[in-house]
């Protein structure tokens, strides 16, 4: 019989509990320890909501316990669970409940290492018992299948399961490392200077549509659709590029002044949106909420 993440009607919360402490430790020694139990202890009670469940949720290995199909189905439901658990708790006794436990969080490649690894220090310092996996490929990862427990998106994802908040609005700019800038002067015509833009797979994406429309005849210097590389290539002077201006500030960028003439097509530069986005389900797991708020906090003041 197939296991769904509501299938923990019939559960105990001591015996759901334990099988978080064991999905977040690995093993029955560390999750005993966590927990103020012994070995055998944790042992039968594992038994015992397998046996619930109909069945198995981790794996024996000589290296510890490897969570199965099944543990991770019905996780989502156990820290809801949790969620509400300490929820009662808090409300009435007023503690805080701890944050602790594996977050995975998606963010674009150039947005990752610009403004949320600089972050992560502080997150530790504040909340040293969660852990962050960070996924930050140019791959849209699918929050509603839990490939990822929060996501930074620059455009809002549908569904009713999702919940999301705008963090920032940001427009894109002309810029280029000092020397060039100088060099350049007052800009009169975009053509006339190097640029760097995306690759042709990303040739529909607003800023590469911009320069095609303004400057179809430059010399473009380099084309990449990573964009960590355009951010370098134009700080160390090999051409011109369109960034997002919160990127002027934490790196050595400077923006292009430009001629009246070239007012309206300035008018143009795009502008991107910053939401934050999570799993409905999870949004009050402790470990969730806190990164949630991290970010809210960390993000917006930029």
């Amino acid at each position: 019989m197939a296991v769904r993440s509501q299938d923990l009607g019939d559960a105990r919360w001591d015996d759901i509990r334990i099988f978080l402490a064991l999905h977040r430790h690995g093993s029955l020694g560390q999750a005993g320890v966590r927990l103020g139990l012994d070995t055998s202890t944790v042992s039968r009670r594992l038994t015992a909501l397998e046996a619930t469940l109909g069945a198995r949720l981790f794996d024996r290995t000589r290296e510890g316990l490897v969570p199965t199909r099944v543990a991770e189905l019905v996780l989502p439901a156990a820290e809801a669970m949790e969620a509400a658990h300490r929820r009662l708790a808090r409300d009435a006794s007023g503690a805080e409940a701890d944050a602790e436990g594996v977050v995975r969080l998606s963010v674009a490649p150039g947005f990752a290492d610009s403004f949320v690894v600089p972050t992560l220090v502080r997150l530790r310092a504040r909340h040293p018992g969660i852990r962050i996996e960070l996924d930050a490929s140019v791959r849209v990862l699918d929050l509603t299948r839990r490939e990822a427990d929060l996501a930074l998106r620059s455009v809002r994802p549908e569904g009713a399961d999702l919940v999301a908040t705008k963090l920032a609005s940001a427009r894109w700019v002309a810029a280029a490392s000092a020397e060039l800038a100088r060099d350049a002067g007052r800009v009169e015509a975009w053509d006339a200077l190097p640029w760097i833009t995306w690759d042709r797979d990303l040739a529909s994406f607003p800023p590469a549509l911009w320069l095609a429309r303004h400057a179809p005849g430059a010399e473009i210097a380099l084309r990449t659709s990573f964009f960590r590389s355009q951010i370098t290539a134009a700080e160390l002077g090999l051409g011109a590029a369109l960034v997002p201006e919160p990127y002027l500030r934490v790196h050595a960028l400077t923006p292009l002044g430009f001629a009246g003439a070239l007012e309206a097509s300035a008018a143009e530069w795009p502008t991107d949106h910053l939401w934050l986005v999570g799993h409905r389900a999870l949004r009050d797991v402790p470990r969730v909420s806190a990164v949630w708020s991290f970010l809210l906090e960390e993000l917006r003041s930029r």
